[in-house]
């Protein structure tokens, strides 16, 4: 994976063939991701990129996310752009903290590479894989915000410990859930400032098991 300087000089290129009159600026690339300067300024000092900005850029620019993060050339793609895809819900957000959820029916074709499909299950097992975005920070270390997670929505059985996507009647959440010995649930945030629950097996409604995720480019 490229480093971030390499991916906003991509970026810069992308948007100065769109008709742009002299240099592109770092404020141009924030304008365009959708994010203020400051939170631009901050993002690229971190480090950080949200991936969900990326993958919206990449949409309405028709381009491949695979040449801009990975450097591979979109012309040797064509075939896995058809056969490697998954659903993305960009206006879905899983909570890591205060249970914040906006339902959203219409996805997007996330274009998975070749390689990856193995950690989701396989090519045959993409049908069953959503993503979906991460908010709040109860989950950190192990999910940030700004994530985007993998559910495999055929896994909702919580007989051994996992981090899944479920529903309440206060939202969307994602935690680590072990089962009790009393049938009970354990509802475990990986930041430990954030206390454990425990709830009825009939109080959540599993959507499916956190198999992987686009965190922080490096």
């Amino acid at each position: 994976m490229l480093i971030v300087s390499e991916i906003i000089e991509r970026l810069k290129d992308v948007l100065s063939t769109d008709g742009k009159n002299g240099k592109v600026f770092d404020k141009d690339v924030a304008t365009a991701l959708g994010l203020s300067q400051v939170n631009f300024a901050t993002m690229k000092n971190r480090s950080k990129i949200p991936f969900s900005n990326i993958l919206d850029f990449c949409a309405i620019k028709k381009i491949s996310i695979n040449w801009l993060l990975y450097n591979q050339n979109p012309s040797s793609l064509l075939d896995s752009t058809d056969k490697y895809w998954i659903r993305y819900y960009p206006s879905v957000n899983v909570s890591a903290g205060g249970g914040a959820y906006e339902s959203e029916d219409a996805f997007e074709k996330l274009e998975v590479p070749e390689y990856f499909t193995k950690m989701l299950g396989g090519e045959k097992n993409l049908k069953n894989i959503e993503a979906i975005n991460v908010v709040g920070d109860s989950m950190e270390p192990t999910l940030c915000s700004d994530n985007i997670i993998f559910l495999d929505s055929t896994k909702k059985d919580f007989a051994k410990e996992g981090i899944y996507a479920f529903t309440t009647i206060h939202g969307l959440f994602v935690k680590r859930i072990q089962r009790r010995l009393d049938g009970k649930l354990d509802i475990i945030s990986d930041n430990k400032e954030y206390p454990m629950q425990v709830v009825q097996k009939n109080e959540i409604q599993i959507l499916g098991k956190v198999i992987g995720s686009f965190g922080m480019v490096y």
